[in-house]
């Protein structure tokens, strides 16, 4: 019996734009399915390409997680004839997906509205910084600023010190994930109105949206969220804490129900009962001494068999995983959450899997990223009818 197809096999991308917000997107979906079709400058292609700390062989490490499962075509998108290429692209798509700055399609005449009249169906999925309306939109907007202002940045880290960055690019993940979810609510009411939309994603308030109450907090309360390093205020016991060689074990037994069972781990079941530590309200309030008593605990204990004491016992508790614990551990293995694809240059490639996963109809990584216009004959040709001396004429003139 055959494979069910995928689940988003018969949508198709236009992905335009470059670095990382935009392509998550378009990764995300294509992960699923899509013919994601990504439009790149024919000179250099997306700087992705070459961007990421280790580069072996001057190769980068980072392209091809975020364009796997895409095709690559080259357009030069500021000479008219790169953009009579992106019509006839949109004629055959169903969502064009871009993060450049607010006007930069319409200065192309390349507006939603020009595109509608092509294709109205189309949904254009657009990630900015600041979104397409209001006094900032005009603004450069990158992840980090993003970050800044939708809240996250002040809260983290520890309370000494300025506030700290997340060791990924957060903001323009964020941005891209919530552009993903408006494409395809987007593609659902396609359904029943015939028509596309645009979806306007800005990076500053998807990390807003992941800011919890901290809005009302301030607005009625008066009460304003400060960085608290490893700890949750007024949660305990929920901390790292050290083992006896030397490494280090997240625990979260915060609930009364879980601080009775890590009472009982400890030999210690009378904590439960303490009215220091016997509710969820005492146990914050003594943070720091019961964080101290468990610490002493726990630095007894090697982590291997701390964590088996502790998973025994219906604690929540695991190490801090760097990747080559993620490589290493059964449970990743299992699920495949790591997934091994073949690079032409490097080998063997270790990637992130798809999430989430589905039953039924589940997504893939089918391939890693493309060569810089890899697909140009398969996407000039095959979809949009071109012949040989259209292509010699475009690849001449550099516009493809």
């Amino acid at each position: 019996m055959s494979a069910p197809p995928a689940p988003l096999s018969d949508v198709r991308v236009v992905e335009m734009g470059q670095l990382l917000a935009g392509p998550f997107c378009g990764q995300l979906l294509g992960d699923f399915g899509a013919d994601v079709i990504k439009v790149e400058d024919p000179r250099h292609g997306d700087p992705m390409r070459q961007w990421g700390r280790e580069k072996p062989y001057g190769t980068s490490l980072w392209w091809p997680v975020v364009a796997r499962n895409k095709r690559s075509v080259t357009a030069n998108l500021r000479d008219a004839r790169g953009q009579d290429i992106v019509r006839e692209l949109v004629a055959h798509a169903d969502v064009l997906v871009e993060n450049f700055r607010p006007g930069t399609l319409e200065r192309w005449g390349l507006s939603p509205e020009s595109l509608w009249e092509i294709n109205p169906g189309l949904v254009v999925t657009r990630v900015t910084g600041f979104g397409q309306t209001g006094p900032y939109a005009a603004r450069a907007g990158y992840g980090s600023i993003g970050e800044a202002m939708g809240g996250i940045r002040y809260v983290t880290g520890d309370p000494d010190k300025p506030p700290a960055r997340t060791g990924v690019s957060l903001g323009d993940s964020l941005a891209a994930t919530f552009a993903c979810v408006g494409t395809l609510v987007a593609l659902h009411s396609r359904e029943r109105s015939g028509r596309g939309q645009v979806v306007d994603a800005a990076i500053y308030e998807s990390v807003l949206a992941l800011m919890e109450s901290m809005v009302p907090e301030w607005q009625i309360a008066g009460y304003q969220r400060e960085r608290t390093g490893t700890v949750l205020p007024n949660v305990s016991p929920s901390n790292v804490y050290p083992t006896r060689d030397g490494e280090t074990v997240l625990i979260a037994a915060n609930q009364d129900t879980v601080f009775r069972r890590l009472a009982d781990v400890m030999g210690e079941p009378g904590l439960a009962e303490d009215e220091r530590y016997a509710t969820h309200g005492a146990r914050g309030a003594s943070m720091d001494e019961l964080d101290a008593r468990i610490a002493r605990w726990t630095a007894q204990i090697d982590a291997d068999d701390l964590l088996e004491r502790l998973n025994d016992g219906g604690v929540p508790a695991g190490r801090i995983y760097r990747a080559r614990d993620m490589l290493e551990d059964p449970h990743f293995a299992a699920r495949e959450a790591i997934v091994r694809l073949q690079h032409p240059d490097l080998g063997e490639f270790a990637v992130q899997n798809v999430a989430p996963k589905l039953s039924q109809t589940p997504g893939s990584v089918r391939h890693l990223g493309p060569e810089l216009g890899e697909h140009n004959d398969d996407v000039y040709r095959g979809l949009l009818g071109m012949d040989e001396d259209q292509l010699t004429t475009l690849r001449e003139a550099g516009v493809i």
